[in-house]
């Protein structure tokens, strides 16, 4: 589901916002017989109906208002498909005319919109009247294997690395953190928050989110590029000047270590085929220098950069064509 059509698209947002439920819930005006599958309800009702009846079943919530054609268009659809689905799933409508305040907390700015809850919590939704076939799609993944909860996660982990590509690293950090405590095992999130934290320049706590990975999950990809990226850190840190390390090659381009150590530099400075390409050179030159040490760089950089990176594909090319040729 797009963002244009998903009201929850960005967890952190939306999803996370702060909704006052009401104190006093009651019977809706209209509602249906206890166990019915569709009913009406209100802002006071709404905690009976909609977050304690999500932790039996998913709730589909469809805010809507008497002058609006397309809820015309999307409530009879609605009513056919929950009817079809045999207590899988239940649909609770709320007139945003009669009761504006919590379509308002979720931030729903047009309408028909219809929000999955799933244990409490909203976890999708979409705008607009859709088809029967795209509610039965809709309907379907709520009602599945993890509630929709899964599809949440993956949004909300697509949304953070977006964020962090952008260098955003503390919102990032926030949905990584709300992914976690749904589901405290999922590596992604780990992985992502500790980048988060290590690139915020706290590695203390970036260290920590690395500590509590379970063993078996140590090895996965995304943990080890984390990983390899705070040891490259700590290497670097210890490195000298690169004009000075330019200097030194200038006057002798033999001299391996200062290219070794401007190679970590570039790498630091995210010039990554700059940093490859002076570890490659140093293998053609002496490739048993410092115990084949460029080539073991090499490899840790491609660790760190991951392997669909477009500079890991290219060095891993050129390192081919070196080792092999």
């Amino acid at each position: 589901m797009s963002s244009e059509s998903n009201p929850f698209a960005g967890m952190g947002g939306q999803m996370s916002a702060s909704v006052s439920y009401g104190s006093a819930p009651g019977p809706a005006n209209g509602a249906t017989p206890a166990g019915g599958l569709i009913k009406e309800t209100t802002t006071a009702a709404f905690p009976a109906d909609v977050i304690a009846e999500s932790r039996n079943q998913p709730v589909l919530v469809d805010f809507w208002a008497p002058w609006c054609g397309p809820c015309k268009q999307l409530t009879p659809v609605l009513e056919k498909v929950v009817t079809e689905a045999g207590g899988s799933v239940k649909l609770v409508k709320m007139n945003i005319d009669d009761h504006p305040a919590i379509a308002g907390q979720l931030g729903i700015q047009s309408i028909p919109a219809v929000i999955a809850f799933v244990d409490g919590q909203p976890v999708d939704g979409f705008m607009g009247a859709l088809p029967e076939s795209k509610v039965k799609e809709f309907i379907a993944k709520i009602a599945g294997p993890g509630g929709g909860k899964e599809a949440a996660i993956e949004e909300a982990l697509a949304a953070a690395a977006e964020l962090a590509g952008h260098a955003d690293f503390a919102q990032a950090a926030q949905i990584y953190s709300a992914v976690l405590q749904e589901a405290p095992d999922n590596v992604a999130a780990m992985a992502g928050l500790a980048n988060c934290l290590f690139e915020a320049g706290d590695t203390e706590k970036a260290r920590q989110v690395l500590d509590q990975v379970p063993d078996d999950k140590k090895e996965d990809a995304a943990i080890r590029a984390v990983e390899a990226k705070m040891a490259l850190a700590e290497q670097v840190a210890t490195l000298g000047d690169p004009v000075a390390l330019e200097a030194r090659l200038a006057k002798d381009p033999g001299d391996h270590q200062a290219r070794f150590d401007l190679a970590m530099i570039r790498n630091a400075q995210g010039n990554r085929m700059e940093a490859a390409d002076a570890l490659l050179a140093i293998m053609k030159a002496d490739r048993a220098w410092n115990d084949d040490g460029a080539r073991k760089q090499l490899l840790q950089f491609f660790d760190a950069w991951g392997p669909t990176d477009a500079a890991t594909l290219s060095a891993r090319r050129k390192l081919s064509s070196l080792l092999f040729s």
